[in-house]
């Protein structure tokens, strides 16, 4: 603890089952709580707002909401970053493109951008008073993200784990104080930002039988930039591919098969060229 400074305890809401579970029983053990912190990024499911209202009204108190300077859209296709000339990107993609693009394993911006800065902004002028004490709800079994360095934090807490509180713990408890994010979990295993190429397949799949207004979003971000979403597939053709298997599977073919990725590599390559004629 720095001397002579107080502390100030911060949880840090996501707006997940976990975060979310680990609020209410940090208040239901009376445990000193001086902010509810929660990031928003404007890329949550309508679901998660939605539930943040409700919490707010559950618990009686206000949740903090702060946001990055600029939207997400700015900093993925408007903001000018400098590169230089002679990098394999300006190579590759010219070195006049605007914004960074969908993010990728290596180049997470947006964890930056939309949550971390604005985030250590408004903690660090509470350090200038206070020792800040977060609260980070991280479950008994994803100890693997202890090894990471951002939570190494010698201030951060991390109760759910001293708790043992796994992740289906966390959810069953979510559910048993009534709160069910509009039926999110019962669709999705996560439920942050909607847009993420970082998804596995099986969600994206998902969020364009289910969201179909979020995916034609989707659809129109990435007609707006110079980075493909994935490494293997734009949106235009993750549609494409999901519409076929709905296809090979309603025509009694298993989707597991070399028959079935011969069939889509054809089936997209004849797509791109009726477009593209």
């Amino acid at each position: 603890m720095e001397m002579n400074k107080p502390e100030y305890h911060v949880v840090s809401l996501s707006g997940g089952k976990d975060s979310t579970a680990m609020l209410l029983m940090m208040l239901e053990r009376g445990m000193q709580i001086d902010c509810i912190l929660f990031c928003d990024t404007g890329l949550e499911f309508p679901g998660l707002y939605a539930h943040l209202e409700k919490l707010e009204q559950y618990i009686g108190r206000p949740i903090t909401r702060i946001k990055a300077e600029h939207s997400f859209e700015y900093f993925f296709c408007q903001h000018r970053i400098r590169r230089k000339r002679s990098t394999a990107f300006a190579e590759k993609y010219g070195a006049d493109h605007l914004g960074y693009g969908w993010a990728g394993p290596k180049m997470r911006w947006c964890t930056e951008r939309l949550k971390n800065e604005p985030r250590e902004r408004y903690l660090r002028k509470l350090r200038d008073t206070y020792t800040v004490i977060e609260y980070v709800g991280i479950a008994a079994d994803e100890g693997y993200r202890m090894e990471r360095k951002n939570n190494q934090n010698p201030n951060h807490r991390h109760p759910l784990i001293d708790w043992n509180i796994t992740e289906a713990e966390c959810l069953q408890y979510c559910y048993d104080h009534g709160f069910h994010w509009d039926g999110l979990y019962e669709i999705f295993h996560r439920v942050s930002c909607w847009c993420c190429p970082l998804q596995s397949l099986s969600e994206l799949r998902k969020l364009y039988r289910h969201f179909p207004e979020l995916w034609n979003q989707l659809k129109k971000w990435d007609s707006m930039t110079w980075r493909n979403f994935r490494a293997d597939y734009s949106v235009q053709e993750l549609e494409k591919r999901f519409d076929f298997e709905e296809e090979w599977q309603k025509a009694g073919k298993p989707l597991r098969s070399k028959a079935f990725y011969s069939a889509l590599k054809n089936h997209l390559a004849s797509q791109t060229g009726k477009e593209d004629a």
